[in-house]
């Protein structure tokens, strides 16, 4: 089955399960921005609980695509960002192991939003050692996102062969659309992933904190995330 999937900024731990299990994934470079999604933003479990680190960006138009929505350095984000993470997961077990591999990200100033989190998807798929199967489809070729759907009632589209940038040549075939069923505010039923307790920093203060940042599972679990996925 090949997936449709929205770009993501250290997308949940449900947006790589479906990367690492689908025959075949495009990310939609041309669909519209939208605020409060995964798309600038990922949840971490941090020492006072759950917190939200969001990509500032500069104000796109109505209906202006991801692939040009530009990254604003408003309120020194990245130093932000890097901090948190820092904090949240310096006692992790994998933390000292990946941090010079994730640093770069906070260090290098970034165009656009989607270039960013494709370099960062690239990086974790190779740090978990997934080899997704991915291909940047042209907007003509795509839908327009429905409004949420229960995962099991989900779109299944059929998708033309034709595509834009890397990646394979995608068959025609079935295509389940999870672009809106993915997300942090209304997230649809996904009767295939059933989030399982894995160690976590602060599971006794807290208890376990489900679908977080794959940064939770990579710096928690370390190379024993893929067989959490």
């Amino acid at each position: 089955m090949t997936v449709l999937l929205s770009t993501t900024y250290f997308g949940p731990v449900q947006w790589y399960q479906k990367l690492y299990r689908a025959d075949a994934v495009i990310i939609d470079p041309d669909e519209p921005f939208l605020k409060q999604t995964y798309r600038n933003r990922c949840y971490i479990a941090a020492a006072n609980g759950v917190q939200a680190l969001t990509v500032p960006v500069e104000q796109p138009g109505n209906h202006c695509p991801v692939r040009d929505v530009r990254i604003s350095d408003h309120g020194d984000w990245r130093r932000v960002h890097w901090n948190a993470i820092a904090s949240a997961y310096g006692e992790s077990p994998f933390f000292e192991y990946y941090q010079d591999d994730l640093r770069p990200f906070f260090e290098r100033r970034w165009t656009f939003l989607y270039d960013f989190n494709e370099a960062i998807r690239q990086t974790v798929s190779t740090l978990l050692d997934l080899q997704p199967s991915a291909a940047l489809l042209s907007h003509s070729a795509l839908p327009t996102p429905p409004s949420v759907p229960p995962f099991p009632s989900a779109p299944r589209l059929s998708m033309p062969s034709p595509y834009d940038g890397p990646g394979p040549a995608l068959t025609p075939g079935p295509c389940l659309d999870l672009r809106a069923a993915i997300n942090p505010k209304h997230p649809a039923v996904d009767a295939d992933f059933q989030p399982r307790p894995y160690y976590q920093v602060y599971a006794s203060r807290y208890g376990f904190q489900p679908n977080l940042s794959v940064l939770d599972l990579l710096l928690n679990m370390g190379p024993e995330g893929i067989f959490y996925l």
